[in-house]
This record gives structure tokens, sequence and C-alpha cells, in this order.
């Protein structure tokens, strides 16, 4: 687990192949080095899925959504498939006018988002 005051970034293997980033607090331009972290310390290949938990996120600025856009962008690049989980309205609105939502696979929940990368 990394902490830095502000975000909390938790890395939660669900197997060899399934990679869950639970991140909570403020993501921001202070803190998104420690989520640029968690996400390059993955090992992600062919046929991995990793979900990003964004359930406990309470503000994403934009460079917050650069490190979620550049997470997709590396799991891609290694042959795997990437989530997000759990966005909070506001921030799911905000996702939606910068067409986010149709670049990234946005889901409710971390289950409903590991079922749809199964």
């Amino acid at each position: 687990m990394q902490h830095e005051p502000g975000l909390t970034v938790t890395h939660q293997p669900r197997s060899a192949h399934l990679h869950v980033l639970t991140v909570s607090g403020d993501l921001d331009h202070h803190t998104s080095p420690r989520l640029q972290a968690a996400v390059d310390d993955l090992a992600l290949a062919p046929g991995d899925a990793l979900v990003v938990d964004l359930s406990a996120l309470a503000f994403c600025d934009s460079t917050g959504v650069s490190i979620l856009v550049a997470a997709h962008q590396r799991a891609r690049e290694a042959g795997a498939q990437a989530a997000l989980a759990g966005l909070a309205p506001d921030i799911a609105h905000a996702f939606k006018i910068m067409s986010l939502d149709r670049l990234l696979s946005v889901h409710d929940t971390v289950e409903d988002a590991v079922t749809a990368l199964d």
C-alpha cells in the first residue's frame, strides 16, 4: 500500500492475471505520482486485466484524469485490458463531458468490471 496525505493506492491482486488498484482520497497534481508509481509497478502481460477502483475517490483533477488514461494505454500496449469502477456521479459526469466514457471501460462496481473483462 502506498500512502501520501490525501491519497491511498492499494494493489489487490485477485489472481495471477487480475489486478485491482483501489484509489481513495484526492487524485490531483500533488498526489498523482503515487497512482502513476503503482501502475508502473504492475507487471502487465497479454491476457491480464487491470481494474482501477475509484469508489473511494473524493476528487480528481486533470492530472489525475491523465494518469487514468495513461494507465489504460499502458494496459493496452501490454496486451491487457483495463477498466475503471465506482466513479462518483460528479466524476462520472465530467468523464462523460470529456467523452472519456467512450475511450475507457467504466463500470458501477469492481465486480461489474471484473465480469466485463472476463
